[in-house]
């Protein structure tokens, strides 16, 4: 009778287990948001997010960021600036920046980034460099298009406290994402009357991209201070424009196609141990062997990036009927590959880890069940457990997923007066009547998240 107690509680366990594999981790949770946003509904994949928040609104915040919340905050954030609800979105972004941690991408952190990136789903968000870069970056951009240069300020100088730790913690200024984020650095400091801290950023922007619209006006900010580099005085021998005087300058800025999100994979386990063999550590990839050869592993789930979109897209843009030229500021879908590559090694080697923890746990129950019935009733537990690991070392699929593909800036002198500002990509359009005072400036933005 006791082994058949024992099958009973074994086959209650596989019923709640399914259920809880069904949950399906963050890449189910956010489907209605990416399917809605490749529908063209941006509104939708916002009310997606606030019904995943508990937010009756757009203007509500979520009670908690904890869990998962603060990347569902961000997620909003972005769509929030798609539909230039460009206040909304910065108090977004500004909630979300104080509850996401960043990962730490040092050296001697793999073991961290393999427990991180793999099951551990349930714990705080931690979000890749490149993700708190773009959070004070795209965020100038809301500050910038109301006209606020304090807010844009407090943006940039968030971004230069990252900026260092890239140098000085990770020995790593390759960043793309910091040639978008110097040029609107330079661009709200040169604003702000600060010529010396506006030439670091553009040095900065520079040294990432050649921002040919850029040149001309770090030219003239050359005249006005005094910090140089081997390429701001490179720039110096040609000569500065003239003062704006009567006109105006107006700044595009222009975000197409959405990153690749993480979806979960399976690969054999035989093939994990091949292509990874330089991540795993050998007494783990012998007993994964072993346990392979005796039959009990075949497969491994970790997460993996899924296809981006919008990457081959055309931007346009022009002020009244005069098209604009628009150069590729940064583009976050290699970024994104690119970090990606540097970690992916660490997870399947962790989930690999855990395989065998998993398996070893499970045949520990199963020698305690002893002989005879106790040996069935062994079994039985045996198979629970390890289902029961299983089931809980679900890939954790979380990132930014509304993230811009691509995105790119120009930067146009236009006499002083009244402008429509016309921007396009992948079938979103926007028209803006702006007005641009004499020596001053106006930024307009399209985010078209298809």
């Amino acid at each position: 009778m006791r082994w058949l107690v024992a099958l009973a509680q074994a086959l209650a366990l596989a019923f709640a287990l399914a259920l809880l594999v069904g949950c399906g981790g963050h890449e189910a949770r956010t489907l209605r948001v990416r399917t809605a946003l490749d529908d063209g509904a941006p509104r939708a994949a916002i009310a997606a997010l606030n019904d995943e928040m508990d937010a009756k609104t757009d203007k509500d915040l979520p009670e908690k960021l904890e869990g998962d919340n603060a990347l569902l905050l961000l997620d909003r954030a972005t769509i929030q600036q798609s539909l230039a609800q460009f206040e909304l979105s910065a108090r977004d972004f500004e909630a979300a920046d104080k509850a996401i941690e960043m990962l730490d991408l040092s050296k001697n952190a793999a073991d961290t980034i393999g427990k991180y990136m793999f099951s551990d789903s349930v714990g705080r968000y931690q979000a890749p460099p490149y993700e708190k870069l773009l959070i004070n970056t795209l965020n100038m951009v809301n500050y910038l298009e109301q006209g606020d240069l304090n807010g844009a300020r407090v943006e940039a100088r968030r971004l230069a406290v990252l900026h260092t730790y890239f140098k000085q913690k990770l020995k790593d200024e390759s960043s793309p994402v910091l040639g978008l984020g110097g040029f609107l650095a330079g661009l709200v400091f040169e604003k702000s009357g600060e010529p010396d801290e506006a030439l670091r950023w553009y040095d900065a922007a520079l040294a990432h991209k050649g921002f040919d619209s850029l040149r001309r006006s770090v030219r003239g900010v050359l005249a006005q201070g005094a910090y140089r580099s081997p390429r701001l005085t490179a720039l110096e021998k040609d000569d500065a424009p003239p003062p704006l005087g009567d006109e105006g300058e107006i700044i595009v800025v222009l975000g197409y196609g959405r990153v690749p999100h993480k979806i979960a994979k399976r690969i054999p386990i035989g093939l994990a141990l091949t292509y990874f063999a330089s991540s795993i550590r050998p007494d783990d990839a012998s007993a994964a062997n072993r346990l392979a050869a005796q039959g009990l592993v075949t497969w491994v789930n970790y997460p993996t990036l899924a296809p981006g979109q919008g990457g081959y897209e055309i931007p346009t843009a022009s002020v009244g009927r005069s098209p604009l030229p628009v150069e590729e500021a940064v583009n976050l879908t290699a970024e994104v590959r690119r970090e990606w590559e540097k970690l992916e090694g660490a997870i399947v080697a962790s989930a690999i880890s855990r395989l065998v923890v998993r398996l070893v746990a499970g045949e520990g129950v199963r020698r305690a069940g002893g002989s005879g019935d106790g040996a069935i009733i062994g079994l039985i537990a045996s198979l629970a457990t390890q289902a029961t690991l299983t089931a809980l070392d679900t890939p954790d699929t979380r990132s930014w997923e509304t993230l811009p593909a691509r995105i790119a800036i120009t930067r146009v002198r236009v006499p002083a007066g009244h402008h429509k500002v016309h921007l396009s990509a992948r079938g979103v359009s926007r028209t803006q009547a702006v007005d641009v005072p004499k020596g001053g400036f106006r930024v307009v933005s399209l985010m078209a998240l298809r």
